[in-house]
């Protein structure tokens, strides 16, 4: 299977902090798809809010996203769809 993979440069001052962070949570739980962020070297299920917010993505930091799974076109553009709207 392959797996969708984008990267995003965080354009909000604050990052990806509390309010953008559970929104984003409850996106990616719409989906059965896994989706993780990394950053770094480091990653995170996008599903678990505090690893989420644990990763402290600033305003400029660039992540990439990896979605993987059966509705992942879906998902990885659901994503990427609210990253551009809200961080």
């Amino acid at each position: 299977m392959i797996m969708k993979e984008f990267q995003y440069t965080v354009k909000d001052a604050c990052g990806i902090h509390a309010r953008p962070a559970g929104l984003l949570v409850k996106t990616v739980k719409g989906f059965a798809s896994s989706v993780t962020l990394e950053k770094d070297g480091k990653s995170c299920d996008m599903r678990k809010l505090m690893a989420l917010m644990g990763m402290g993505v600033k305003q400029g930091e660039t992540v990439t996203i990896k979605v993987e799974g059966d509705d992942e076109e879906a998902a990885a553009a659901a994503v990427q769809k609210f990253l551009t709207e809200n961080v």
